[in-house]
């Protein structure tokens, strides 16, 4: 007598996709603990390659092991197919081969899409995956060839090509996973002006999401920009201005950081940081030795993240605007928030909220908790859970001293992160029917 799961647990979308990324760590997890993906003489417990796989997978970047120097290729070549499905959506890799082979694509699949590219419609989904496959290899194809004329004047052609690889894929899925050796990331770059525009152009265009991408791509003929594309665009300019002035006017004088660089190089890392606080995890100056002003900044910065659809995380740049446009549009007296001449349906301002709000007892509860397992400087437990939360992947060294289970907290954080929250609360909750009535109004005085 057979036994089908779907008698005991209804495979919605969301389940889908919590499940599918789940049982990828897992695999991730058993191939990263095997010997031939360590390097002669090292080892790793299975906790740290859980952690290891949940990072390259929820594409943070926060890693307990160096990835340069503990894994072996195999291990970074697995680590880097973790990445790329990770950062488009490992049911947007299964499509790409189904398309390849030229299979239909059922109606669940778009569904579990919709899910994974955070779409309102399956309407043009397929061909969105289409589009995401095309922007994903051009993008890195074009930063690995420009990575290599800069790498191969420093080390062996060979290496250089796999460097640059891995570092454009990483890169542009906002992941922070990096082959330079001794948890040093790209600080060895700092004055390297070409290192530090080729990332950020990659982390600026993995952060605003593909379809902010499609719809620039389509301009030329278009003529327009959805109303999504316009907030992306127009807040993640603001916030990376806003942070990189305010990390240059904290930093300047703090020879820790930026204190001994020529003015160029101090602006360039100050933009650079900013715009790595989308969730990329590259970084060119040591986080450690930064102010707690620059410090708590990043944490808020780490805590909006990127867009929907994106390879980032946190609660999303459109969340955050829509909360600034409900903030203005009460100060002003107005009901409806209004953007770029559109008003916004009030149940996407709920959700807003309500997003907002789950983040924020989520991101305080495990930092408490974090608080009274590690026994650390409290800046330094928060920056750690807002980078894993956003899974952006900064640290200010408490990656690498974590307890089993603070590590187990940590994993639970990106999971969540990259997952998102509505999407793990709605496969993890029971679908609530439809109320068939409503109860009648009351008032409280508020504020």
């Amino acid at each position: 007598m057979k036994l089908r799961l779907s008698k005991f647990i209804k495979l919605t979308p969301s389940r889908v996709l919590s499940g599918g990324f789940a049982l990828i760590i897992c695999l991730g997890t058993f191939l990263l603990y095997l010997p031939i993906s360590l390097k002669s003489g090292n080892t790793i417990s299975f906790i740290d390659a859980l952690f290891t796989a949940t990072s390259a997978l929820c594409v943070t970047g926060l890693i307990v092991v160096d990835t340069g120097t503990h894994f072996s290729v195999f291990g970074q070549i697995i680590l880097l197919l973790l990445i790329q499905a990770g950062g488009v959506g490992f049911m947007t890799v299964a499509t790409w081969f189904a398309i390849a082979l030229k299979k239909q694509v059922s109606l669940s699949d778009r569904l579990i899409l919709t899910e994974t590219l955070n779409q309102n419609t399956m309407e043009g989904i397929v061909r969105l995956i289409r589009k995401v496959l095309i922007y994903s290899l051009t993008i890195e194809s074009i930063a690995a060839v420009l990575f290599l004329i800069r790498w191969s004047q420093e080390m062996p052609l060979g290496k250089a090509v796999y460097f640059s690889i891995f570092h454009s894929v990483s890169i542009f899925n906002n992941a922070g996973f990096e082959l330079m050796g001794g948890f040093t990331n790209l600080t060895p770059y700092i004055d390297d002006y070409f290192i530090n525009i080729v990332s950020m152009a990659l982390v600026l265009l993995g952060g605003i999401g593909f379809i902010v991408i499609s719809d620039i791509m389509d301009f030329p003929k278009t003529r327009k920009l959805s109303i999504h594309s316009k907030v992306v665009l127009v807040t993640t300019a603001i916030l990376t201005a806003i942070s990189a002035v305010c990390i240059f006017i904290f930093e300047y004088a703090n020879t820790n950081t930026l204190g001994n660089h020529s003015w160029t190089t101090k602006i360039v890392a100050s933009l650079f940081q900013s715009i790595t606080l989308r969730s990329a995890g590259v970084n060119t100056i040591d986080i450690a030795n930064l102010h707690e002003a620059t410090q708590f900044l990043m944490i808020i910065m780490m805590f909006i993240g990127a867009a929907p659809g994106s390879t980032g995380g946190g609660i999303k740049l459109t969340t955050f605007a829509v909360l600034v446009g409900a903030l203005l549009s009460m100060i002003r007296g107005k009901e409806d928030v209004v953007m770029f001449r559109h008003r916004l349906p009030q149940k996407d301002i709920y959700k807003a909220v309500t997003l907002t709000v789950i983040a924020v007892f989520i991101v305080v509860t495990f930092t408490m908790i974090l608080s009274v397992l590690q026994g650390q400087d409290f800046l330094m437990i928060l920056f750690e859970t807002a980078s894993a939360f956003g899974t952006v992947g900064l640290s200010m060294g408490l990656t690498q001293h974590l307890t089993f289970t603070g590590k187990i907290i940590i994993i639970l954080l990106m999971f969540t992160g990259r997952i998102g929250l509505l999407t793990l609360a709605f496969s993890l909750l029971p679908k609530h029917k439809k109320d068939l009535y409503r109860y009648p109004e009351g008032k409280i005085t508020i504020g």
